[in-house]
């Protein structure tokens, strides 16, 4: 039986992290939840041919090329101790989805659900991370050297999203949940979604 998948994107600051552990926390027994560099250092730890070669790119330095990212989470979703999976942060980019789209084509074993977005404004996202930063630390570092990170993450994030958004909505994969509710909502919202489609 195929394993199914949904892939949760969010801008920095959308809570899909917490939505999306918090979920497969209440269904341990069904949901399980990762992220990308969950699913790489599970790899690594492994000791698998597949690890030995993230680890060599890991241990430069280096960015893990984009067929080893997509083998990574194949491999993860396929040895997931449940049947629906929760990935999050995943696809970043326009790249990525193509490389994932082409290969879960071809793959029995996997069935895409849902992309679900958990949507917030740039002002909800900014006040959430630089809240969090300065409860973290009073005083240490400039809020403008924040403040500029996360618009280099936010810029990460929406560049590509027009056409990430284009693509899952032609597929009529894409279900967006309004991350700007307070979490108990956001979370019973996308609770709701997955446990309809599974």
């Amino acid at each position: 039986m195929a394993k199914k998948l949904f892939l949760i994107i969010g801008a920095p600051g959308s809570g899909k992290t917490t939505d999306a552990s918090m979920i497969a926390e209440k269904h341990s027994d069904k949901v399980v939840h990762y992220s990308t560099g969950d699913m790489l250092r599970a790899e690594v730890a492994s000791g698998s041919d597949l690890g030995h070669t993230i680890e060599s790119f890991i241990s430069k330095g280096a960015l893990v090329p984009l067929e080893i990212i997509v083998d990574t989470i194949m491999s993860a979703i396929k040895n997931a101790p449940v049947d629906t999976i929760l990935i999050d942060g995943y696809p970043r980019s326009v790249e990525q989805m193509i490389a994932f789209d082409e290969i879960e084509a071809k793959e029995d074993a996997v069935d895409l659900v849902s992309v679900i977005e958990v949507r917030v404004s740039e002002d909800v996202a900014k006040e959430r991370i630089l809240g969090r930063a300065a409860e973290a630390a009073p005083g240490e570092g400039r809020s403008d050297d924040k403040i500029e990170v996360f618009y280099d993450r936010m810029k990460i994030y929406t560049d590509p999203l027009a056409e990430i958004q284009d693509f899952y909505t032609k597929k009529e994969l894409l279900h967006v949940i309004d991350g700007a509710r307070t979490l108990e909502e956001v979370v019973t919202d996308m609770d709701a979604f997955v446990m309809e489609n599974i």
